[in-house]
């Protein structure tokens, strides 16, 4: 399984990143280093990792801006690596879309499990494959149970967002960072106005079946968990 993953790892520290490399490919993964942050997101775009370690402190482009850009048109894993350890920086760092937090000095091997058992987690329940939903980020056309839904840029950066954690409830600001690429500020209420259309949608392409959950309170969620048709 692991010689198919590919990991990048995103730390300005050459030594570090070594290290890291190392352990990963004595794991049987892939990994490619970089060293700014400016050569991240387009490399991503590039490439198309399995992972990716992103130090928070980097030259050029901060691991927060990375990590914000990234979940505009990829759902990749992202381990956040960083020497900060006050907890609004962990916070912060997750409510942008990180998946999890290691914070230094940490254990090469504890690392290393992080991304087996994120692989793990993602190849079990992330295979947008296997649901009834099929996404082109080059077209930003979506077909639902193979009927093309007519979406707006902003509606399909919402599916988007949604279908890359599947089961997995996402706040109203989280979906906020996903929707805007000017990072407008926008209220609640536009945000489940989206939410509204995009569930009108999916039922004319498949009547009686509504994946989109609200979870009161919370936020929403995709559930695959429904009949075939």
């Amino acid at each position: 399984m692991n010689a198919s993953a590919h990991v990048l790892i995103v730390e300005d520290e050459p030594k570090l990143a070594t290290l890291l490399r190392d352990y990963l490919q004595a794991s049987g993964y892939a990994a490619t280093m970089l060293h700014d942050g400016n050569a991240a997101v387009p490399w991503v775009r590039q490439h198309a990792p399995d992972v990716v370690l992103l130090d928070l402190l980097l030259p050029g482009k901060d691991g927060f801006s990375i990590c914000r850009e990234m979940r505009t048109f990829t759902d990749v894993p992202i381990i956040m690596i960083t020497a900060r350890v006050e907890e609004i920086d962990r916070l912060l760092g997750l409510e942008l879309g990180a998946d999890d937090y290691v914070c230094k000095p940490f254990s090469p091997r504890e690392v290393v499990a992080r991304v087996k058992a994120l692989l793990r987690r993602v190849r079990g329940s992330g295979d947008l494959s296997a649901a009834p939903l099929l996404l082109d980020d080059e077209r930003f056309e979506a077909r639902f149970h193979g009927h093309l839904l007519n979406l707006t840029p902003v509606e399909y950066r919402l599916l988007r967002a949604l279908a890359a954690r599947p089961g997995h409830v996402l706040s109203r600001n989280q979906l906020m960072n996903s929707l805007y690429l000017d990072h407008r500020v926008v209220s609640d209420r536009t945000v489940d106005s989206h939410v509204k259309n995009l569930r009108r949608k999916l039922a004319d392409a498949a009547p009686g079946h509504d994946p989109l959950c609200s979870i009161y309170g919370v936020g929403y969620k995709l559930d695959w968990q429904m009949p075939k048709i």
